[in-house]
């Protein structure tokens, strides 16, 4: 079996990662800063929004590989990885030091959970239902 559904997903969460990854290296060039942020609250947003992507994607990636591995249906695997990729496309637009508690933040976070969610429920209902 091929991870089909998994690798499209994982496909466009690069890309966006990569994106991510790039805007703070363009920062980084811009303002010279090699290591942290340097109390540049810009490049440390971008830090922010960097890491909160490599910090969440790759877990919820892993469940998803496995609940296609175990067989489900191409309905769970569209829920998890449209609902993971929506919200992290949203997440970013949320990080402000300012405001820590945008409505992009919070959207983007709490669809992050509920890919998981959904993944994890999957996986516990087909090993132990």
């Amino acid at each position: 079996m091929t991870l089909e559904l998994t690798g499209l997903y994982a496909s466009l969460l690069a890309i966006l990662g990569a994106y991510l990854g790039a805007m703070v290296s363009v920062m980084r060039a811009k303002t010279g800063v090699a290591i942290l942020h340097g109390d540049n609250m810009e490049l440390a947003e971008r830090i922010r929004r960097y890491g909160n992507f490599i910090e969440s994607v790759p877990l919820v990636l892993i469940l998803m590989s496995a609940v296609e591995l175990g067989g489900a249906s191409a309905n769970w695997l569209h829920a998890i990885g449209g609902i993971l990729l929506i919200s992290r496309l949203i997440h970013p637009f949320g990080i402000n030091h300012k405001n820590p508690a945008t409505p992009a933040r919070i959207i983007g976070s709490l669809g992050t959970r509920i890919a998981t969610l959904i993944a994890v429920v999957f996986l516990f209902w087909n090993a132990f239902g």
